[in-house]
Formats: C-alpha cells, sequence, structure tokens
C-alpha cells in the first residue's frame, strides 16, 4: 500500500563545482508540513531547485523517492514560436518543460510504483507529438520527444504494472490556446474543445485503457495517414503552411 511520503535519503546535490547538500536526509509524511531553515547557504534554496529539477542543479548522490500517487498527470507544457531560428533559451525552457518535465516525475515514481505492483502516468503530449505544430518548431520537436518518452515508459514497464498512456488534443481553450496566435487560432478555432471535453475524453480514456487518448478522434486518421504515406501528408502539411503565410498580422 502507498504510505503517503517523500522520501530523500543522503542527497547530495549543488552547481557545477561547488557541492552544497552535503548528505541530506529527510522524510515527509502524508498530511506533514515542514520547515526547512538555516542560514545563508545552507541549501535552502539549493533543496527546492533539486526537487524541482532545475537546471543548473545536479545531484551527486543519493536518492529521492516519491510515494503516494497512483496516478499522475504530466501535464504542463509552453509553446515558443518559430523554426531552427528561435533563441536557445526558448528551446532550453521548451526541452525542460515539455519533456524534462515528464522524466523527472517518472524519476520520482517509478520506484515505488514497481515496488508497489502498480501505477499509472498519463503525459499530456498535445496532437503535434503525433503531427506538427506550423509555426512552432520547439514546440513540434519537443511533443514529439515527449511521445517518444511515454512509449519507451510503456513499453518497458507495461508487464510490471504500470500503465503509461499520451493524451494528445488539438485545441483546448486554455490560456496557452489563447496566446498562440493567428496561426494557432486559424488552425484550431474550428475543433477547439472546452477544457471539462478534454477531461471527459481522459476519463474515458482511463477507463478504455488505450495508449492514445484522442479527446479529437479525427486526429487518429491524420496520424494514420501520416504513417501510411508520409510524402503525400507532408505536402499536404507545406499547403497548409503556405496557406497560413498569407495570413493577415504574420
Amino acid at each position: 500500500m502507498s504510505t503517503g511520503e517523500l522520501k530523500i535519503e543522503d542527497l547530495r546535490a549543488g552547481i557545477p563545482g561547488r557541492e552544497i547538500l552535503q548528505g541530506l536526509s529527510l522524510t515527509v509524511r502524508s498530511g506533514e508540513v515542514h520547515a526547512v531553515m538555516g542560514p545563508n547557504g545552507s541549501g535552502k534554496s539549493t533543496l527546492a531547485h533539486v526537487l524541482m529539477g532545475r537546471p543548473g542543479y545536479e545531484i551527486l548522490g543519493g536518492k529521492v523517492t516519491l510515494d503516494g500517487i497512483d496516478l499522475f498527470c504530466a501535464n504542463a507544457g509552453i509553446a515558443r514560436a518559430g523554426g531552427a531560428d528561435a533563441t536557445e533559451p526558448d528551446w532550453d525552457a521548451s526541452w525542460q518543460v515539455n519533456v524534462m518535465a515528464h522524466v523527472r516525475a517518472a524519476r520520482l515514481l517509478t520506484g515505488p510504483w514497481l515496488e508497489q505492483g502498480q501505477g499509472h502516468l498519463i503525459c499530456t503530449v498535445s496532437a503535434a507529438g503525433l503531427l506538427t505544430m506550423l509555426g512552432s518548431a520547439p514546440y513540434s520537436v519537443t511533443k514529439h520527444a515527449a511521445l517518444a518518452f511515454a512509449e519507451w515508459m510503456s513499453v518497458t514497464y507495461a508487464h510490471r504494472g504500470i500503465t503509461v498512456q499520451a493524451l494528445c488534443p488539438q485545441g483546448v481553450r486554455t490560456p496557452l490556446y489563447e496566446s498562440s496566435g493567428p496561426i494557432g487560432h486559424a488552425l484550431m478555432d474550428a475543433s477547439a474543445i472546452t477544457p471539462d471535453a478534454a477531461a471527459d475524453a481522459v476519463i474515458e480514456g482511463i477507463a478504455d485503457g488505450r495508449f492514445l487518448i484522442l479527446p479529437h478522434p479525427e486526429v487518429a486518421g491524420m496520424y494514420g495517414r501520416r504513417a501510411t504515406d508520409p510524402d503525400r501528408w507532408l505536402n499536404g502539411m507545406n499547403r497548409l503552411q503556405q496557406q497560413v503565410e498569407n495570413l493577415p498580422d504574420q
């Protein structure tokens, strides 16, 4: 049975060239609140950064495990515009949020799930992970990577009780969608759904058990055409790209 605890064992961590946490051990059980106190430089912020997976901080030894979570939805996502010309910070942020957030969650959860013989990970991938997203190479590339990680997790752990599913909607009327600009709205306005509709699809998908959760069923057909006739699919997407290039305010 899950005990509902965060366990830190002999954690050593810091920044390149400097070890700040030197063998920290701490257990936080379900319902507990812990205040971490100490002088400046003692590692309070470092601990928080390490647990959140902030870039630039290294784990040098020890381990962190998180128990008590039977179902985890890795839902964070950002979309940065541009192609190869997108800035290094935009590419890095897209990788950290759209891919590494899933990896870090799995890193904490896989051990306890294997011990209890069950667990459930839902990765919000977006239809862009199955297809592409015009106008945003960082989003398209990292969403493909998120799908690949979800596939790897399923292949590796399905027989050991861990269920992995990939949620792949098109437009969902969230702040991310509203900020997608003229291209995003031109492509998705007609089919965009509400967050409640997306949540209903997730509930149905959990009951159904299939790897791909598709709130927009038409995405299955698009994905199939991409796989069976990639040249035709690419030509069709290029024609769509030409259309959006002629939209006003581009």
